[in-house]
C-alpha cells in the first residue's frame, strides 16, 4: 500500500501547506490524467488509472485534517476497526455521567446544558490535540512514536464523544 505523503513527497505531519497540497494534486491530475494515454496500450492506461486513483484519494485523505489524523494514526498500526481502546477512567465517568443525565433530558434547556458540557470536553479535546500535533514534524522518532500514543488517545476519546453528540441531536429533535 502506497503512503500519501511519499507520493506526494512531503514529510507525515498533522499540519500541512493546504496550498502545496492542492499544487501537486493538480500538477499530478494533469500529468495522470487518463485522456492523454487514451492511445497507449491496456496496461499503460490501467496503471495510469491505478496513479489517477490513488492521488485522488491521497488528496482526499491528507486535505480533511480529520481524515489526514487518523491516516496517521492507522499508518502507525494505532487506529485499527473494532479496535476496544483503554480510555481514561476520568473520561469514561464523564461520559456516563453525560450519557445519563441525557437519558433523563426533559426539556430543551436541560439539553442546552448537556450540550454546552460536551462542547467544552470536545473544545478541551481540541486543544489538547493542536498542542500534541503543532510539532510533530519537529520530533525524534522515539518522541513521535510516544505523541502518536497520546494523539490516538484523544482521537478514541474524540470519537466516544461523537456518540454522544449524536445522541444529543436526537434528544434535540423531541425539543
Amino acid at each position: 500500500m502506497i503512503n500519501y505523503f511519499e507520493f506526494y513527497n512531503i514529510p507525515e505531519a498533522f499540519e500541512i501547506d493546504a496550498a502545496a497540497l492542492k499544487k501537486k494534486f493538480y500538477a499530478l491530475s494533469k500529468q495522470y490524467h487518463p485522456d492523454f494515454y487514451a492511445n497507449e496500450d491496456e496496461n499503460k492506461q490501467q496503471e495510469i488509472l491505478e496513479i489517477s486513483t490513488i492521488n485522488n484519494k491521497a488528496y482526499q485523505t491528507l486535505s480533511d485534517p480529520n481524515k489526514r489524523l487518523e491516516y496517521i494514526l492507522k499508518q502507525h498500526d494505532l487506529v485499527n476497526e473494532g479496535a476496544k481502546p483503554q480510555l481514561p477512567a476520568n473520561f469514561l465517568m464523564e461520559m456516563m455521567d453525560l450519557n445519563e443525565r441525557l437519558m433523563e433530558v426533559d426539556d430543551a434547556e436541560h439539553l442546552a446544558n448537556i450540550r454546552a458540557e460536551a462542547l467544552a470536553v470536545e473544545d478541551d479535546l481540541n486543544s489538547e490535540l493542536q498542542l500534541l500535533t503543532i510539532d510533530y514534524q519537529t520530533l525524534n522518532d522515539t518522541a513521535k512514536k510516544s505523541r502518536l500514543n497520546s494523539i490516538a488517545d484523544i482521537y478514541y476519546r474524540q470519537k466516544y464523544l461523537l456518540r454522544i453528540k449524536e445522541s444529543l441531536n436526537t434528544f434535540a429533535s423531541r425539543f
